[in-house]
């Protein structure tokens, strides 16, 4: 980032720490594209992701007082968004998660990678197939994945085991591939 810009928005972090509302809604503005990204990832629909956005940036003015300019601001509110996103699932959590049980079977069977497959496609579509996916499915996807998180922070974050993460991602990325050459296959006889 250009320093000149740093130093705007670090004058924008000090002015919302002092509760201004004008400043607040310029950091808003500066990180709602890509935050927005964000929550949509862990989410089916626009208006949840929204919701998630609107929470995560109630923690962010709450707790932006604790950035202590150090490292990058948008990673930190990042960080906040993915937090708040996980809360969300947490308290939705009443969907299908697989088990430990299932992990035996996945272990021992073989599940291909969709990475072969994401470059015939464009952003749109591979997002899409992801929000098809279950709730738990995408999480750990996400998580995973997008995110780089470990199946033990996985684990820890959302109060499963770490074979359940591995048996969720397995699946996922399963589903995802399945989902994928489904829409090759349209494309195809189109």
């Amino acid at each position: 980032m250009d320093p000149k810009d740093q130093h705007i928005l670090d004058n924008i972090v000090k002015k919302c720490v002092s509760g201004d509302r004008k400043a607040q809604q310029e950091l808003y503005k500066t990180f709602y594209s890509k935050m927005m990204g964000v929550c949509y990832r862990y989410t089916k629909n626009a208006e949840d992701a929204r919701d998630i956005l609107q929470d995560g940036f109630v923690k962010v003015y709450t707790n932006l007082n604790k950035y202590n300019f150090e490292g990058s601001l948008e990673g930190w509110i990042r960080r906040i968004m993915v937090n708040t996103a996980i809360d969300h699932f947490r308290k939705t959590k009443n969907v299908f998660m697989v088990d430990d049980e299932d992990n035996y079977i996945l272990e021992n069977s073989k599940v291909e990678s969709p990475d072969s497959i994401y470059s015939q496609f464009g952003e749109e579509v591979i997002m899409e197939c992801i929000q098809a996916l279950s709730p738990a499915y995408q999480t750990v996807f996400n998580l995973n994945v997008i995110e780089g998180f470990q199946h033990k922070e996985i684990a820890e974050k959302l109060n499963i085991s770490e074979g359940t993460s591995k048996s969720n991602l397995a699946k996922a990325k399963k589903n995802l591939k399945k989902m994928l050459l489904e829409k090759e296959g349209i494309l195809k006889n189109e």
